[in-house]
């Protein structure tokens, strides 16, 4: 399958950056199609889940798509969590109960916690810092070292250290800035490839080549 043909299905819950998500995938070759409708992940060469705002409103308006988004996990398929999208692939988040929002659980897909920044200032993290990467995934392929655009408070802390793809530091606080399951077709980004130039656009291209080999 060449990247022109690989179907990208952008979930469109209420709470995503689509405009430029949708642009950053077809600059990276990518076919996109932003939903809301859960049947059309099924169908999808891989799946993008974006997001910005608070962990408990992005999990209640994704519990139409839990199931679908399991499954299609569950298939092996390609599933790419953006910043707050990414937190939701964990399994809990401090933010809901610092917020007096009582517990809010994540779609589980990568068991761990989102915490809040202890020791770094100022909060929210917000501009450029370095991944480093930690282990091999295709997705990071070329990136080691290279700069992304960064805006959040929480992060992620998985169960299994195995995870963590890349860590970034800020304020002499180290953190998980990419994130991915066992089987490594479950990932996420703490940062905003589609606002991180050529370090982001190379991301999503990397990400195309995933979608494209898993249905080859």
């Amino acid at each position: 399958m060449s990247d022109s043909d690989v179907a990208v299905v952008v979930v469109d819950y209420g709470l995503g950056n689509l405009r430029s998500v949708t642009r950053g995938l077809e600059r990276a070759g990518a076919d996109v199609t932003v939903s809301e409708d859960p049947a059309a992940i099924h169908d999808a060469d891989g799946v993008v889940l974006p997001g910005v705002g608070a962990f408990r409103e992005g999990m209640d308006n994704a519990g139409p798509y839990r199931e679908a988004l399991a499954e299609y996990a569950a298939a092996g398929r390609p599933l790419f969590g953006i910043c707050l999208g990414m937190q939701m692939l964990l399994s809990t988040s401090e933010e809901a109960e610092r917020e007096g929002q009582g517990d809010a659980e994540g779609l589980d897909l990568i068991p761990g916690r989102n915490v809040r920044f202890r020791e770094a200032e100022p909060i929210p993290q917000m501009g450029w810092n370095e991944l480093d990467v930690e282990r091999e995934h295709p997705l990071v392929e070329g990136v080691d070292g290279e700069y992304a655009y960064f805006v959040h408070s929480y992060y992620a802390v998985p169960d299994d250290d195995g995870a963590v793809v890349t860590t970034t530091d800020y304020d002499g606080e180290p953190f998980a800035s990419i994130v991915a399951n066992d089987a490594g077709n479950v990932f996420g980004t703490q940062f905003h490839p589609e606002k991180s130039g050529e370090t982001g656009l190379r991301i999503l291209e990397n990400f195309v080549e995933i979608c494209a080999d898993s249905d080859a």
